[in-house]
């Protein structure tokens, strides 16, 4: 063998060992393995899912995040970050998931990986206590509602309102602001996800009731938001295993019913459509 087949051989073989080494960096969950990490995003202010109690994070998101976690073996760290600013920051890697609850759509699934379903994400109205003047959905035509800006609940809220012949849709940064409004009478009603909606009236009946039926629309879920390339795939994998380890044994059941007083059974795929 000459010296230039040697070299030959020898670059080749380093070119080969590089390709290898940049694949396995390439895998998310070997490397949050290696970390001993996950490093999330939520906005802390959407009650029951994400709430700051005296500074203290705490919520149905983190009781089920925690548990998932601890089935991949690393510890979770948790940050609060603004909804306008999560998913572009999980584009540029700012961190490793968006674990506030987004709701699963065609055109989100498109451009992201989704988890299987945390909970029912399915728009409601919430209204004053002593509003008897509104009771069904419709109700609200000519009306003015809030609604968090960015959600897909907003895109379901427009159509509805269009659909009713026109309503006044005022956004909001967080759900807290428009709540404050509702209950200072600035607002005649406001939407969101059912789960939120039955967390606040739970919580404050004697300022919030749900109209009856709260739901309209198309039947939605909130998951938890990944990358969308191969190196997030064993990632995404490992998170729905542990999601329906969780289904399977309880864990899931007994977290919506601390949180939401009541179970619902939750998809065991990502919904399409």
């Amino acid at each position: 063998m000459t010296i230039r087949t040697t070299l030959k051989s020898a670059a080749i073989a380093a070119v080969a060992l590089g390709l290898a080494a940049s694949g396995a960096l390439a895998d998310q969950l070997a490397d949050i393995k290696a970390a001993g990490k996950i490093v999330t995003a939520t906005d802390m202010h959407y009650a029951p899912f994400d709430m700051l109690n005296n500074g203290t994070y705490e919520g149905m998101t983190k009781d089920l995040f925690d548990e998932v976690a601890k089935e991949i073996g690393v510890e979770p760290v948790y940050q609060d970050i603004p909804w306008t600013a999560e998913l572009p920051g999980l584009e540029v890697k700012k961190f490793d998931i968006v674990i506030a609850p987004v709701t699963i759509t065609p055109e989100r699934l498109e451009r992201y990986t989704f988890t299987l379903p945390i909970a029912d994400a399915t728009v409601s109205l919430v209204k004053a206590a002593g509003n008897a003047d509104m009771t069904k959905p419709e109700d609200i035509k000519g009306k003015t509602v809030g609604v968090q800006q960015g959600t897909a609940q907003f895109k379901q809220l427009q159509a509805y309102g269009e659909q009713l012949g026109g309503i006044t849709i005022k956004e909001y940064g967080t759900t807290d602001e428009a709540y404050a409004d509702l209950s200072a009478g600035r607002l005649d009603a406001v939407a969101g996800s059912l789960p939120n909606l039955t967390y606040l009236v739970k919580s404050r009946p004697e300022s919030f009731a749900l109209f009856e039926p709260a739901k309209f629309g198309q039947p939605t879920y909130f998951g938890w938001v990944l990358r969308k390339d191969p190196e997030t795939e064993s990632f995404a994998k490992a998170i729905n295993d542990a999601m329906l380890k969780m289904t399977d044994d309880g864990r899931i059941k007994a977290i919506q019913e601390k949180w939401l007083g009541s179970y619902t059974e939750l998809p065991r795929e990502v919904p399409v459509n």
